[in-house]
């Protein structure tokens, strides 16, 4: 071989030991910004208003008169608002995103969603969500999702779903919400869906009474057949795609749900009164 063909085979081996050296920091780079968390967003706190609240209702199959004297004691709170705060984690194009996010609903009429996925602790990508008069739409980075039947599906269940976490006293003031007997541990939750109904097949701790596990049939990413859902993730999929942690849970503060809100801010700004 001659000294012109070795100098070249030897440049060419620095070259791609280089190349492979480059590509494995920006490896570590990625697995570094993607475990970084970032901050909460600004709490909403708690605004002092009076506590109203309502007695047990009578004929509730008992796994759910267990689970809600658990939760509320002998009065259930009226909850006409919630506001969820929190982070967590969201897969995207098989990547796994730090997450910050706020959930804003009037209680059983309809949510907003707001997210942050996060590099570093720093936003790469928004998403505002919404389930408004029966409707979804989804402003992702992607682009608009919107009047598909299918996924103003997805969105009811999704506020039910929330409701059932977060506030489920919500669900017992609601006249076309009900609960269906089926076992000790077992009971159906049939929630409205424009003239329609959806049922839930809600499970109880024997021991804890609190939920265990819940599951209903819903529409994947607005389209195909119905898929089995269950505790928030895709049977067909084996983990959840996104995992969201409460920090801060406010009830009763005044929120907007419309779809000209953008963002983290849960009500409108209020314009300052200047004096004459």
């Amino acid at each position: 071989m001659s000294r012109n063909s070795r100098n070249e085979q030897g440049s060419w081996r620095r070259g791609q030991t280089i190349a492979v050296r480059f590509l494995a920091a920006l490896a570590g780079l990625a697995w570094v910004g993607l475990r970084v968390k970032p901050a909460p967003f600004p709490a909403v706190g708690q605004y002092p208003v009076p506590e109203e609240t309502l007695p047990m209702p009578a004929g509730l199959p008992a796994p759910v008169e267990r689970f809600y004297r658990v939760t509320y004691g002998e009065l259930v709170p009226v909850i006409n608002t919630a506001v969820i705060t929190g982070r967590g984690t969201m897969r995207l194009f098989g990547l796994t995103f730090p997450t910050r996010f706020r959930f804003t609903h009037d209680a059983r009429r309809g949510y907003r969603h707001y997210f942050e996925l996060t590099f570093f602790g720093l936003p790469v990508m928004r998403a505002n969500e919404y389930y408004v008069d029966g409707k979804e739409r989804m402003e992702l980075p992607t682009g608009v999702q919107e009047n598909n039947p299918k996924l103003d599906q997805g969105g009811n269940l999704g506020m039910w779903a929330e409701i059932l976490r977060w506030l489920p006293a919500a669900l017992l003031t609601s006249p076309r919400v009900r609960w269906e007997p089926v076992d000790a541990d077992t009971a159906l939750l049939v929630v409205p869906f424009g003239a329609e109904e959806e049922r839930f097949v809600v499970r109880f701790d024997p021991i804890s009474g609190e939920v265990s596990c819940w599951e209903v049939m819903r529409y994947k990413n607005g389209t195909g057949e119905k898929t089995l859902w269950v505790n928030g993730a895709w049977f067909d999929e084996g983990s959840p795609w996104a995992v969201f942690d409460s920090e801060e849970v406010a009830y009763n503060v005044d929120v907007d749900t419309s779809m000209e809100a953008k963002g983290p801010e849960t009500a409108p700004k209020k314009i300052p009164t200047v004096g004459m």
